[in-house]
């Protein structure tokens, strides 16, 4: 996901989080791999959401103002800056440290399914899907 750090590389998912990461809560602020993005993640409506905090470059060098999801197809939603950008919303739990639903790219404009785990008390495994094919990448707990 280039500036957001969630690139889609053709991965299969490993399976269920470690049981050592049962009881673990996601709530706080997640640095990307590629570090390049924080995340804040919450819990809201039942499940767990997910909002760009902070951007290595938060200004566009082409245009000298804020990054904006300009891959968005919506014309009105590619004027929304990164920051403060939803990635994931309403995520549901399903499974033992672990919570399903969909994720947004700003790099194509595109929702993919998503799965979300945490790996251990810092680490949290992100991964979106496009049918079978999926990518994932694993973020790290910011202090």
């Amino acid at each position: 996901m280039g500036r957001l750090g969630l690139v889609i590389v053709l991965l299969a998912w490993c399976g269920a989080a470690p049981s050592h990461a049962q009881g673990a809560d996601p709530a706080g602020t997640w640095l990307t791999q590629a570090g390049d993005a924080r995340v804040r993640v919450s819990k809201c409506g039942g499940g767990i959401c997910g909002a760009v905090t902070w951007l290595r470059e938060p200004t566009d060098p082409a245009t000298g103002q804020p990054q904006r999801d300009s891959k968005n197809p919506n014309p009105a939603l590619a004027k929304r800056p990164i920051v403060g950008l939803v990635l994931f919303q309403n995520m549901q739990p399903s499974g033992t440290a672990r919570w399903s639903g969909t994720i947004y790219n700003a790099d194509d404009g595109q929702t993919y399914a998503s799965n979300i785990a945490m790996t251990g008390p810092d680490t949290l495994r992100v991964e979106g899907c496009l049918g079978a094919l999926c990518g994932a990448e694993v973020w790290t707990r910011s202090r």
